[in-house]
């Protein structure tokens, strides 16, 4: 060792990089084939390796689809946010997410296969119950399956049926066409109209 101490950080350990290879072929796959038509072998060849590598690191192809549906939806903490601005805060971090990761993105894996799959449609409800319910502060709890149906239409039809009409949109566009109809889910008071 020198004495200046400049010794690069271990990088991650081979293991590491391989579970990684694995789930991210593993995404690809069930993304493109679905949970059915998905085998073990065609994801280790994606990932480089030997079939058994595959079943080593996790098991069975329904606990590497578990493994893959394993999404952190990266929320802000929404919950100090002044009521007026969180819509929109919420239609922009979903939308930045889609529109930056695209196919890729693991939240639209699961939202593909939770069309046809129970294990994926239990994880994507856990997953928004678990993560959008705590981000949008107690105020909004009873109205997270109503926000999430807005976000998840958009996803749908924009990245997934990809309707022409929704598909051409810009995110500014779509900005300003879905915050309207998400603040008036977290904040119906606000959006009632006077008497």
């Amino acid at each position: 060792m020198t004495a200046d101490n400049t010794e690069a950080p271990p990088g991650p350990r081979r293991s590491d990089r391989t579970r990684t290879a694995i789930l991210d072929a593993a995404r690809q796959r069930f993304a493109a084939q679905g949970f059915e038509r998905t085998t073990i072998r065609a994801v280790a060849a994606d990932a480089g390796i030997d079939p058994s590598m595959v079943m080593r690191y996790y098991g069975s192809k329904a606990q590497l689809f578990d493994a893959a549906l394993d999404i952190d939806l990266c929320l802000p903490d929404l919950s100090a946010t002044p009521a007026e601005e969180r819509a929109e805060a919420l239609v922009r971090h979903f939308l930045h997410r889609w529109e930056h990761e695209g196919a890729d993105d693991a939240l639209l894996l699961l939202l593909r296969s939770a069309v046809t799959n129970d294990q994926a449609a239990r994880r994507m409800r856990e997953i928004f119950a678990a993560q959008v319910s705590p981000a949008l502060g107690s105020a909004a709890k009873d109205n997270v399956g109503l926000v999430s149906a807005q976000l998840l239409g958009l996803a749908l039809t924009r990245y997934l049926l990809r309707i022409p009409a929704v598909a051409r949109m810009t995110p500014e566009e779509i900005v300003a066409a879905y915050t309207p109809a998400v603040r008036s889910i977290l904040e119906p008071q606000a959006s009632a109209p006077s008497a």
